[in-house]
């Protein structure tokens, strides 16, 4: 059996006419139409019901029944709710024991948004949508724009760029009155260059994700969200020392220093700095790893290696620079080689002890 189904989301038909919906039966619906062109000749779901009837005296191969179903106006997801229910009564009335397919007829794009909930209950063999000739596709554009500007992700998109862009001009008039004609337009454009390289970039995104990492740090006291401010400070030290370094190593030296001899100053005052940072960050990590349970012993392995990495470049900086001798560089380098080498063993024999007795405790 097939159903044709005339769908009045917003219910134009019950304020219009004062007729109570579902309308079953094709005179039912016939009636209901000329009730409602006669309230309202320019209301496009009169051309729904009409074309419902139509499909129904057109088939002629299997048995069809027509009904008119009607949402709640303003509100969609109680619109979508209203109409899921009117089919079920529409269907109980039907009862044929016959397999009941529908055919959806709608006026446009905004109807037809209840078709997930017609194919929940139904199954839908294809959707009719009615438009006047003279008006085609113009609801669908509405509704689309419509839905854009409604999505808080896609409005923002839009419209605050095209935002910036008007106030550009008016901007730039207020500007030229209080002299000061280029600063406005420079600085909304780099605003808006900003906020578009942002959108492109995701930033946006993934400041979220840093704001929702740190959030949760705080309350769940992860010792690293303390670690990481103090590395980002020493971090910041280590540059200002490395200046400092440069500086001095400049003012020393005969000529301008080579690009050897301004790295290896650079590395010089910062490393040290740079090595306290990658300790403290490291032993954080260790520490919420324990915490949380998932401790390794191998995980202590990250601020030997640190030191070890620290070591070698403070010889090679200083050799560089004539601050040390050749016997500092091999006793350096010798020395952060086994310290790294010292530590992964140490750590690996001791978590392969560990591993031991827990599997035979």
């Amino acid at each position: 059996m097939l159903l044709v189904l005339c769908v009045d989301l917003d219910d134009d038909l019950g304020r219009k006419t004062g007729m109570e919906t579902p309308v079953v039966g094709r005179d039912a619906v016939r009636e209901a139409a000329v009730a409602l062109a006669t309230a309202d000749p320019e209301d496009s779901d009169v051309n729904v019901l009409f074309e419902g009837v139509h499909l129904a005296e057109e088939i002629d191969d299997e048995r069809v029944e027509v009904a008119a179903v009607a949402g709640i106006d303003g509100r969609e997801i109680e619109a979508n709710r209203r109409v899921g229910e009117e089919v079920d009564r529409v269907l109980a009335e039907l009862a044929t024991g016959e397999d009941v397919r529908a055919v959806v007829v709608t006026d446009g794009a905004q109807d037809e948004s209840v078709l997930p909930v017609i194919r929940s209950r139904v199954a839908i063999d294809g959707v009719r949508r009615v438009v006047v000739r003279q008006a085609q596709d113009l609801e669908s554009m509405y509704y689309t724009f419509k839905q854009v500007l409604d999505d808080p992700e896609t409005r923002g998109t839009l419209l605050v760029p095209l935002g910036i862009l008007l106030l550009i001009y008016p901007l730039t008039i207020v500007a030229n009155e209080l002299g000061l004609p280029g600063t406005v337009f420079g600085l909304a454009s780099g605003l808006l260059g900003l906020y578009v390289l942002a959108r492109g970039l995701g930033v946006g995104r993934w400041l979220d994700q840093a704001v929702e990492r740190v959030r949760r740090s705080l309350f769940t006291g992860r010792v690293t969200l303390i670690t990481y401010v103090v590395a980002a400070t020493l971090l910041g030290i280590g540059g200002i020392d490395g200046a400092r370094t440069l500086e001095e190593t400049r003012a020393a030296a005969a000529g301008d220093p080579g690009p050897l001899t301004i790295v290896a100053a650079l590395v010089l005052g910062a490393i040290r700095w740079f090595a306290a940072a990658g300790v403290t960050s490291s032993l954080g990590r260790v520490t919420d790893e324990y915490l949380e349970g998932e401790f390794h012993w191998r995980y202590l392995n990250a601020p030997f290696y640190v030191l070890a990495i620290a070591a070698v470049l403070h010889g090679v900086s200083s050799f560089i620079l004539g601050e040390a001798t050749l016997e500092y560089l091999a006793f350096m380098l010798t020395g952060g080689t086994l310290l790294a080498l010292a530590s992964t063993l140490s750590f690996a024999v001791v978590e392969s002890v560990a591993d031991e007795r827990t599997d035979l405790a």
